[in-house]
């Protein structure tokens, strides 16, 4: 039974319609997470710390594409629950052509400065030579990838997350397979897990650029479009907390590389490395939820259907709070053996990374929350709100709480870190979720 987005939905019905987004997002994050393992176990410690010195840049620029298709899917939901579909049409058009023609600029940039990048994350010798192979493979492919990110958003509007799963799990197939090939049957090293990793993002670029580009029985295709400065405005906007959230990420990443490098050398970088890779599965799922659901929580706006986001909201609220509890005590009981995929050869890494990912997984209690609030808000075309969300807790929160703690507790205070900034993001969020009530009718 096809879901549609003018339905209402119960539990069962929104698990359902969230759910191949949850795995389309799990898939996505397999690329890195290949490449770190393949990496990590068939190369060595320093093309490891290369890959995860590198991959915090590819995916800051990445974010274009997280603006983009969540801004835009917001306004499109909401046009198409205005009964307007040809002018959503439109809409979806410009920005698609929009993200592309951006990506290939930045994919350009990316490539040629790559090796003053590498420089300035402190890279130097055999890192900083492995660092720049990977980064300029990476940034080659970065305009699939980026379409890819757009069009994560864009199928779920289009009610067709089915479809938006089945290509990334083609994606990340072909990207595990060829890693496997390039890697640990041929000596290509990182610029084979690179290679394999743009194979796959090219596949999840093209093959949704290729389904809308022809006659489609969803909601949407591409075709003519006219330039709108209102609503690419208006996307930027909206789209700017996802934005700021990856690209946030992004930063602080590097800002405790550079922490951990003073502290615990180019053990600290892979630790926390194997901590981001199991951290990506987790965050996955949230953010899965959250794209999923947005799309419905706009035609329910744009239709001006008070009840029904009510239903969803409170709903939303239940549903995370069970995954918030749930993932933590999957991360707790599963600690030794998912770190040991990444550090097993090492007995003072694995130490090292266990003893931190067992702290940092307590911030999968509350961050669920904050994450599907920003989400939310983004949804109700409210980006200043979303963006007040994500800004504070992926960057300013994170960045005061990984300059002082280290300060106070060591290595162990990087780890604490973002545990004490989600606590702090689920305080700013009760405060934004209260007030906004009686504008939203969501309460």
């Amino acid at each position: 039974m096809r879901i549609q987005l003018s339905d209402h939905f119960t539990y069962r019905r929104l698990i359902r319609f969230t759910l191949s987004t949850i795995l389309m997002l799990v898939c996505s994050s397999l690329y890195s997470i290949v490449d770190g393992f393949f990496v990590s176990n068939f190369v060595g410690k320093t093309s490891f710390a290369a890959v995860n010195l590198i991959m915090p840049v590819a995916m800051s620029v990445g974010t274009v594409g997280f603006m983009i298709g969540t801004g835009g899917s917001a306004i499109v939901s909401k046009t198409l629950g205005e009964g307007d579909r040809g002018r959503a049409n439109q809409y979806f058009s410009m920005l698609v052509y929009l993200a592309a023609g951006l990506s290939l600029l930045l994919g350009a940039a990316g490539c040629l400065l790559m090796p003053p990048i590498a420089r300035a994350l402190g890279a130097q010798g055999a890192l900083l030579a492995e660092a720049v192979v990977y980064g300029r493979i990476l940034f080659l492919a970065q305009p699939f990838f980026i379409l890819q990110m757009v069009f994560q958003s864009f199928f779920v509007t289009a009610e067709k997350p089915v479809l938006s799963l089945k290509i990334n799990i083609l994606a990340g197939l072909t990207n595990m397979v060829l890693d496997y090939l390039f890697i640990a049957v041929l000596p290509w090293g990182v610029a084979g897990a690179a290679i394999a990793t743009a194979m796959g993002q090219a596949v999840g670029g093209l093959a949704p650029l290729c389904y809308f580009a022809r006659q489609n029985d969803s909601l949407l295709r591409l075709g003519p479009a006219r330039f709108c400065g209102r609503v690419i405005l208006q996307t930027c906007f909206n789209g700017s907390s996802e934005m700021v959230s990856n690209l946030s990420a992004s930063v602080v990443n590097i800002l405790y590389n550079f922490q951990l490098m003073r502290l615990a050398g180019e053990d600290g970088i892979a630790a926390y490395g194997v901590i981001m890779y199991v951290n990506f599965i987790f965050i996955a799922i949230f953010l899965g939820y959250s794209l999923g659901s947005a799309p419905v929580v706009s035609f329910h706006y744009g239709a001006k259907n008070h009840r029904e986001l009510q239903n969803l909201f409170r709903k939303s609220l239940y549903l995370l709070g069970f995954l918030g509890v749930a993932l933590t005590l999957l991360a707790e009981l599963l600690n030794g053996p998912l770190v040991a995929l990444f550090a097993s050869y090492d007995p003072q890494l694995f130490a090292m990374t266990c003893r931190g990912f067992r702290i940092y997984s307590l911030a999968f209690l509350v961050m669920g929350i904050s994450i599907w609030s920003s989400s939310f808000f983004t949804a109700l075309n409210n980006g200043g709100v979303s963006a007040a969300i994500s800004f504070l807790r992926t960057l300013v929160f994170q960045i005061a709480a990984g300059l002082a703690l280290p300060a106070l507790w060591g290595v162990d205070g990087v780890w604490w870190a973002i545990v004490v900034a989600e606590l702090l993001a689920l305080g700013v969020t009760a405060a934004f979720l209260v007030g906004q009530r009686g504008r939203y009718h969501y309460l």
